[in-house]
């Protein structure tokens, strides 16, 4: 079985990222949604999946969600990501949410909602995307130290759009097309 997540979807800055993982050993005990673990247990986690899973990222810069839009760039992240893990088109494939956005081709996939919360390795594709998406937006951070991405990781927060007020918006950092940004 292949578990499929995202992160990044609703940000206004970075890249959005899917990740499909797959279990090669027995998983880690309680995993559960990304969202609802700390960062240090986030990355103490990471630290067993990287062990007992395999996975493959699709990463999706700015400049493609802004031309493709939202739902097509979903797209794009997860024929990367289950082409990045080498994944065939009978795997069992179950992604996190509502909307099954991984090519066709994959006969055995279905989207679940809160799979992030019930079925570990979408668990495990969710760690694996938060830490790595959060690593790249500290990285960013150190070029651009005056947006704050490291703490907001690129989400809409009110430190986030009083910095871009006050800077603008970074053209191959921001999603030139989101509202937020597209009306200041």
């Amino acid at each position: 079985m292949i578990g499929v997540d995202e992160v990044g979807r609703g940000c206004l800055a970075g890249p959005l990222l899917v990740v499909a993982a797959r279990a090669k050993s027995e998983l880690p005990l309680a995993l559960k949604d990304s969202k609802l673990l700390s960062r240090k247990q986030r990355e103490k986690i990471l630290d067993l999946l990287s062990i007992s899973c395999e996975w493959g990222e699709g990463w999706v810069k700015c400049s493609e969600i802004d031309k493709l839009g939202l739902s097509k760039a979903l797209a794009l992240g997860g024929r990367r990501a289950l082409e990045s893990l080498g994944a065939k088109s009978d795997d069992e494939i179950i992604l996190d949410g509502k909307f099954n956005y991984v090519p066709k081709k994959f006969r055995n996939s279905q989207a679940i909602i809160k799979a992030d919360n019930s079925i570990p390795i979408v668990s495990a594709a969710s760690i694996i995307a938060k830490v790595t998406r959060d690593c790249y937006m500290v990285e960013l951070a150190k070029r651009h130290p005056l947006y704050d991405f490291e703490n907001h990781v690129g989400y809409g927060t009110k430190a986030h759009m009083l910095a871009l007020k006050r800077r603008g918006a970074l053209k191959y950092v921001h999603r030139l097309t989101f509202a937020p940004i597209a009306n200041l």
